[in-house]
């Protein structure tokens, strides 16, 4: 397969929000305490929401930055490439990067909206988690039909709220929601407890895919409080193992025929090992009365999940094994992990290596996630012009080049995209 002739469709990518997310769709009486972004002294921009302030982390949007200015340090808007949160601008980058669709997961919200989860007041967290969702199926999708794939957050707190909310946004036409990878961290029950059943019954109704993305469940590993970033940065990624036992030992894959789990930004070289075990464990321990209705474990995994990866060149040589059929590619835009621009490229060399013919490449780059995720990646945008050579050749100005943290600054200074209060 040549490289212009791919088409790619990325499961996990990333929006900082802008500081108009809530505007429009806080209700009047709610304005004064919807959450607001506020420039500190030091020229970083912060959250401010029930008082509490909430930094805009730097690694949240290194696209295009020098490696030496990454960090977990605050950032602004100023200093970050505008693709980052502003939509016109994302899609530029996505035409150079040869993505024709992307899901976006919040950033400030938390991925699967945390943020309001912890509200102190309940009532005006639900408000402004729908918000949220307004926003970001009715202006940062809706205003590019046919580039992104909508995703909601839900009230977890709250199980009627969490379903009215599947439905309400259903009615929008979106088809997948974030959730917590392991909600029991969050105070809740796990995926195990009856108590998910009307949402599991909801989002198996509407034909949802239920991201659960990683950096969520971390606090399921005890780790010394001495440790470095990488244990945190690297360990983050094998939740996803916790996760599916979670759900593969519980009720939930054999309740629900229809539900959907996608595993975001875990990879895949997890998968091999754990389907192995899984099917050793049922079948040499049957005392613990485990029935999985004349299959095994690893069948029923596959009948529910979508795993994606950025960069997992050896375990991609296991894709006949994993199953070629639930794989699927991100680009995890404007993260530290990103692949951009050059995602075609990595990806077509990391399939070539394992071995995959065009048909395989097409499923893992584009076809997996339309079918799993009801996407008709044709129905605005014709297939002749969503190739990467045909996306890219409308990018052809978009600057590609490495710029410091300071550059952005003075770019944004000399024309700034928002107006930011100060302190």
């Amino acid at each position: 397969m040549n490289v212009e002739d791919m088409i790619i469709v990325s499961i996990d990518d990333h929006v900082v929000e802008p500081p108009d997310a809530f505007d429009a769709h806080v209700p009047a009486k709610y304005k004064d305490a919807a959450p607001r972004l506020v420039r500190d002294e030091q020229g970083c921009e912060n959250w401010v929401f029930e008082g509490k302030v909430v930094a805009i982390v730097g690694l949240n949007a290194t696209v295009s930055w020098p490696k030496e200015e990454w960090g977990f340090d605050p950032s602004s808007l100023a200093e970050m490439r505008p693709g980052a949160y502003l939509v016109q601008e994302r899609v530029r980058d996505m035409n150079r990067n040869g993505v024709l669709a992307s899901m976006c997961f919040p950033s400030f919200a938390g991925f699967s909206g945390r943020r309001f989860q912890e509200a102190d007041d309940k009532d005006l967290g639900l408000v402004m988690l729908r918000a949220y969702n307004d926003w970001h199926i009715d202006e940062w999708c809706a205003s590019h039909p046919g580039r992104f794939i909508p995703l909601a957050i839900g009230p977890v707190w709250d199980m009627d709220a969490l379903v009215a909310e599947v439905h309400r946004v259903a009615a929008k036409g979106c088809r997948a929601i974030s959730m917590p990878e392991m909600p029991h961290v969050q105070g809740l029950p796990t995926y195990q407890s009856d108590y998910w059943d009307p949402f599991f019954t909801a989002v198996s109704d509407e034909d949802f895919v239920v991201c659960l993305h990683i950096g969520q469940g971390l606090d399921a590993i005890d780790m010394g409080p001495d440790l470095s970033y990488d244990n945190f940065m690297v360990l983050s990624t094998q939740v996803s193992v916790l996760c599916v036992q979670d759900l593969l030992w519980g009720p939930a894959l054999r309740k629900y025929p229809g539900l959907k789990i996608a595993f975001s930004e875990g990879g895949i070289g997890w998968i091999p090992f754990l389907l192995d075990r899984v099917d050793r464990h049922y079948v040499n321990q049957r005392w613990t009365g485990q029935d999985f209705g004349g299959k095994m474990p690893s069948e029923v995994f596959r009948e529910h999940s979508l795993a994606c990866f950025i960069s997992d060149p050896t375990s991609l040589k296991l894709y006949r094994e994993i199953g070629v059929d639930i794989i699927a590619f991100e680009t995890d835009y404007p993260h530290s992990d990103s692949l951009w621009p050059d995602a075609p490229e990595t990806l077509l060399s990391q399939c070539e290596g394992a071995g995959c013919s065009d048909e395989d490449i097409d499923k893992i780059s584009w076809r997996n996630v339309a079918r799993f995720c009801g996407y008709d990646p044709f129905a605005v945008i014709p297939k002749e012009q969503a190739t990467v050579g045909a996306l890219r050749a409308q990018a052809r100005d978009v600057e590609t080049a490495v710029i410091s943290r300071r550059e952005w600054r003075a770019r944004y200074e000399a024309d700034p995209h928002y107006e930011v209060a100060t302190a």
